[in-house]
């Protein structure tokens, strides 16, 4: 039987090849087709985001005479401003309080070259930064809605939610605002103070253990200040809340550290970066944290109210969010991202003012003097009280000073919440403004030759003559309407801290302290500050 061939047969061939390049087209057309539908719009909201509006941009406010350094593409002037700040840390600064040209580089370097008000960019995203006090003044007290707060994100978003600082929305604002100061100002503070007192006696008690040697102060007032807003906000001990406390100071640090990153568009959204999954974790630990303990007072009314959970800030917190008036009342997140907000800032800006405050005195002997003396004529030996704490002039000098030499926040940021002219300058809509608090504190047109000394008596009159009723001059708390709400409660119980230290130790700063503030989320010394304490 003769063998049969199965190969291919030549004309059968010929026949599927049009059909193989026929389908072989439909694929490619298929898969242009998806590109073009699914990709070309993100590729073109990508150009649009990166390239065209920040030209255009750049162009709109060179046309009004506003220059800056020159906008690069995805990481916008970062790069740079990294690079000064490196460049900045590494030079010794001495004992200067010169600040500016250390803490923020970038700002003392381009406003040298473009004026006091200049357009950076982080990133994509331009920011008009501003150190004219007239014009800041219009932007903080603007009621109108022009220059509203910007909705926070990524690190910081983390660190403080959507509380009383970050909270862009007015009316829920207007609801947190109401209860903070119902919690923090006049005889709700004045109940806080024995508080303060005792969280004090405890501190000059452990610094015993240093009489006629060195100590360092910035974890001193940090273990204090913690303590001091655990037990008057929150009515708990610091032991409770150091968890919270240690979270949220890795979390801040995270913060610190991505401060100057740019999330490249599309990536971003699919792959997370180690800092970002940890600071998602720290996250949940300090809300399940802050959970347990609100349900814990939930569970023990005050009194035989139902409704009672206390009149420090947490029960007032627990008040709303259970009242009967659903326009009043504030959700579960609401409250646990005002408890974030009052861990963090109640406890770090006292604290960095306290180290400040000391660090000058150390170097001032005579006004440590004068602040002694005053506070013996006021309290002698004993406790101060709310009284007194009121009476003390040069200590508020002092504060001041301090505030104005080292404020507690370099800048705050605004935007333009529709097209508005701001002096002579048209800004279009959404553009963020940097409200250079820093520079503001150390501009010699205000404050005189002397901007960079340590001279409280400056304020002897008062802020309106210290500032030459430049009211925009001096915000180290900041201005308007979003003032700071615990300002109040900052300062009482810094002065309530010195007047204690100062009744029992005098202090002269420590051959081992090394000056460099920098920039964390507070103005902070990078390395501590070391004193001599000497019992009185």
């Amino acid at each position: 039987m003769p063998k049969r061939h199965f190969g291919t047969n030549k004309k059968s061939h010929l026949t599927w090849k049009p059909i193989t390049n026929i389908l072989k087209m439909g694929v490619v057309i298929l898969v242009s087709s998806f590109l073009c539908v699914f990709l070309l719009p993100g590729l073109i909201k990508i150009v649009y985001k990166l390239w065209w509006t920040p030209t255009r941009i750049q162009k709109r406010m060179a046309s009004q005479g506003i220059r800056g350094p020159s906008y690069r593409l995805i990481y916008g002037n970062t790069k740079e401003i990294s690079s000064m700040h490196k460049e900045a840390m590494s030079r010794p600064l001495g004992l200067s309080h010169d600040i500016l040209s250390y803490v923020q580089p970038h700002i003392h370097s381009w406003t040298n070259l473009y004026g006091k008000t200049y357009l950076q960019w982080h990133g994509s995203r331009a920011q008009l930064v501003i150190q004219e006090p007239e014009l800041c003044k219009e932007i903080l007290n603007n009621k109108d809605g022009a220059y509203p707060k910007i909705g926070s994100e990524d690190f910081v978003k983390k660190l403080l939610g959507d509380g009383l600082v970050t909270i862009v929305e007015s009316e829920k604002w207007a609801k947190l605002r109401r209860i903070a100061t119902h919690a923090f100002h006049g005889e709700s503070l004045k109940t806080m103070i024995p508080d303060m007192i005792a969280s004090a006696e405890t501190m000059v008690e452990r610094w015993k253990n240093h009489e006629g040697k060195e100590i360092e102060v910035f974890e001193e007032f940090r273990l204090f200040t913690s303590e001091v807003i655990a037990k008057t906000a929150f009515g708990s001990s610091y032991v409770e809340g150091e968890l919270i406390f240690q979270m949220l100071m890795k979390l801040a640090f995270l913060l610190f550290k991505n401060a100057l990153t740019v999330k490249v568009p599309g990536i971003s959204k699919i792959s997370k970066s180690c800092d970002e999954i940890e600071s998602e974790r720290l996250e949940k630990g300090i809300r399940d944290s802050i959970t347990e303990i609100v349900k814990n007072r939930e569970k023990k009314p005050m009194s035989d109210k139902e409704d009672n959970f206390g009149s420090d800030f947490l029960g007032l917190l627990l008040k709303a969010h259970h009242d009967a008036n659903q326009s009043q009342r504030i959700t579960v997140d609401d409250l646990v991202d005002d408890c974030k907000t009052f861990y963090f800032a109640g406890q770090e800006t006292t604290n960095t003012l306290l180290c400040w405050t000391v660090l000058l005195l150390a170097l001032h002997i005579d006004w440590q003097e004068e602040a002694r003396k005053e506070v013996l004529q006021l309290f002698g030996k004993q406790n101060p009280n709310p009284d007194g704490i009121s009476k003390l002039k040069t200590m508020n000098m002092i504060i001041n000073e301090t505030l104005r030499l080292y404020p507690p926040v370099v800048g705050l940021v605004r935007k333009a919440g529709r097209e508005v002219t701001l002096g002579k300058v048209i800004i279009p809509a959404d553009l963020e403004l940097f409200v250079s608090v820093l520079a503001l504190h150390h501009e010699p047109q205000i404050w005189g030759p002397d901007v960079h000394l340590f001279k409280p008596e400056r304020f002897s009159e008062g802020v309106a003559k210290a500032t030459k009723n430049n009211i925009g001059a001096f915000m180290p708390f900041g201005l308007g309407p979003r003032t700071c709400v615990g300002l109040n409660f900052a300062t009482t119980e810094a002065k309530i801290a010195m007047s204690m230290i100062l009744q029992r130790y005098s202090f002269s700063l420590s051959p081992a302290y090394v000056h460099s503030p920098f920039q964390f989320v507070t103005v902070r010394p990078q390395h501590g500050v070391q004193v001599i304490l000497q019992p009185i």
